[in-house]
């Protein structure tokens, strides 16, 4: 975007809402499940297989939370951090094993390196699309997610949600109505928007800040949510 606060450029086109394609999801829980599989295929012990087999199926699930937009945290982060986390979970599990279970079958060898291979794959996978999400960062072609506008009070509704583009970048932008009889400078005071405020958008591949505010055309409430620099 070309300003530095989050305010919408002028020039809007909307967009529309767009919902995440059937398959993305079913990649993004592939992704989440795909280590506790690989521990499956090399855990010798019950104690401790079960043990770190909960640790992935745990992260697993917050992972899931993250992409379904069920807790609200950066996503390409929060993959980052679990494409990195889990194989040295696996790691130490196969050690320990190492020092209290019985000799390894004559084939776990071969398991044990397909799964290298195969997490180290993933890893480095996830390291590239993260560092390909950072460079395009700076274009500004997209919008922050629907879970950046802020919660709703009892009494306000969103009559339309969508994404605007213009000549510094994309944001999100939502119209809200309120209960009959509430004027529009009420509405605001009631979303607590009367200045925009901003935060941090993630830990490490995000550097930006997602800036969310309201304001009045004359005829309705539109809170947008844009990113600043």
């Amino acid at each position: 975007m070309g300003n530095r606060r989050g305010e919408p450029p002028s020039g809007n086109q909307w967009i529309g809402a767009v919902r995440p394609p059937y398959m993305l999801i079913f990649l993004g829980i592939l992704f989440a499940v795909a280590p506790a599989v690989v521990w499956m295929t090399l855990a010798r012990t019950r104690p401790i297989g079960l043990a770190i087999g909960g640790t992935l199926l745990a992260g697993a699930g917050l992972l899931i939370s993250v992409q379904r937009g069920w807790i609200e945290a950066p996503g390409p982060d929060a993959h980052l951090l679990f494409a990195a986390l889990a194989p040295l979970l696996i790691a130490c599990g196969v050690r320990r094993e190492g020092r209290h279970g019985n000799p390894p079958p004559p084939r776990w060898t071969f398991r044990r390196n397909g799964a290298i291979g195969f997490l180290a794959t993933q890893f480095a996978l996830t390291l590239l699309f993260g560092l390909g999400y950072a460079l395009l960062l700076s274009e500004g072609s997209d919008a922050p997610p629907s879970t950046a506008l802020p919660a709703l009070p009892p009494g306000i509704s969103i009559a339309a949600e969508g994404i605007g583009c213009g000549s510094g970048g994309c944001y999100r932008e939502a119209t809200v109505t309120g209960e009959d009889g509430q004027s529009r400078p009420e509405i605001i005071r009631e979303l607590g928007l009367q200045q925009e405020n901003c935060r941090a958008s993630g830990w490490l591949l995000d550097w930006r800040d997602v800036c969310v505010g309201a304001r009045d055309n004359g005829k309705n409430v539109i809170v947008y949510a844009a990113w600043g620099y």
